[in-house]
């Protein structure tokens, strides 16, 4: 508990602390976000705000989680294989930021060559699971052991936590606020299983995010861009592959299945039908198009991010909360 506390605070210290001259080096280069033609209007105003944020939020995690994972003594394997997951995904994020940057549009990578470098990376932990760890995923007194079907059920976790994450991305602070309940919640199943590792550095990424928002929260002094979405989106699914956490996650990081989602019933409702089930998705824009500020969704979404880490827990420890 107590270098979970120290890691979070360090993280959170060195976030805000790199902020700011990034902020200002982005304004400088000229580093702006290009907003999607089909996005609501209100969003144009945006337009050129200083994106890749994520490469200072990631820097504070993984700088953070060194130092307070060395002072624990707990720089085992396991750490190792998470931390480098994650900097190869937020190398991937970056390289996309990059192409959209050069290119002045909001087109990076193709959705093809961003997937299959997805799958790539996320095979990392996955065969390590298999080979080093255990290929039984459970939900209460129901354990399945998948053998070798494993990697694939562990790929699947981190791509779509990934992606979810990058489609919730999508208002100022959203992403960010949504995604501390789910941390949190990782970081005390952790605890709760005596995984010092995990728990260090999920709680590290609580902090630098807390450290993040107060350049991100409206109105966004900096966007995280998707070297920070992709990357944070695959530490969520790592930390529940690496905690054998998997089903459970399903349920803690519930809003971003939802947004997800319903990206999904939209593209299928509109082959189907050619019409439109949600006004926009991901379900944000939804949301926006009916009027609601920018403020009141983002704190409404966090409230029910956070009823679900909460439920995921509840489910998982019995109501047991240790820390």
């Amino acid at each position: 508990m107590i270098m979970m506390c120290v890691g979070g605070i360090l993280a959170l210290i060195l976030a805000m602390l790199f902020g700011i001259p990034y902020i200002d080096l982005m304004k400088k280069k000229m580093y702006g976000q290009y907003i999607r033609e089909v996005a609501p209007e209100v969003h144009a105003k945006k337009a050129g705000t200083p994106t890749t944020g994520g490469v200072f939020i990631v820097a504070a995690i993984i700088l953070a989680s060194l130092v307070t994972l060395l002072l624990a003594q707990k720089l085992d394997t396991n750490a190792w294989i998470i931390l480098l997951t994650f900097i190869l995904y937020a190398i991937l994020g970056y390289k996309d930021d990059s192409i959209k940057i050069k290119g002045k549009h909001n087109q990076g990578l193709t959705a093809r060559a961003k997937f299959l470098l997805q799958v790539v990376i996320a095979l990392i932990p996955a065969v390590y699971m298999m080979n080093h760890g255990s290929t039984t995923i459970n939900f209460g007194n129901v354990f399945i052991n998948l053998g070798y079907v494993y990697p694939i059920f562990a790929v699947f976790v981190i791509v779509a936590s990934s992606n979810a994450f990058n489609l919730t991305d999508g208002l100022d602070g959203l992403a960010t606020s949504c995604a501390m309940p789910v941390f949190l919640a990782l970081a005390a199943l952790a605890s709760y299983t005596r995984r010092p590792d995990i728990a260090i550095i999920s709680a590290v990424t609580v902090g630098a995010l807390i450290g993040f928002l107060k350049y991100n929260k409206p109105k966004a002094q900096i966007f995280m861009g998707d070297t920070g979405s992709l990357s944070l989106g695959a530490l969520m699914g790592i930390l529940a592959v690496v905690g054998k956490f998997e089903l459970y996650f399903a349920i803690i990081a519930g809003l971003f299945v939802v947004e997800a989602l319903s990206v999904i019933i939209q593209v299928f409702y509109y082959k189907k039908t050619g019409e439109r089930f949600f006004r926009m998705a991901p379900l944000h824009h939804h949301y926006e198009l009916c009027g609601q500020s920018e403020e009141f969704i983002v704190k409404r979404f966090a409230l029910v991010s956070m009823l679900f880490a909460l439920l995921g827990v509840v489910l998982y420890t019995g109501g047991r909360i240790v820390w």
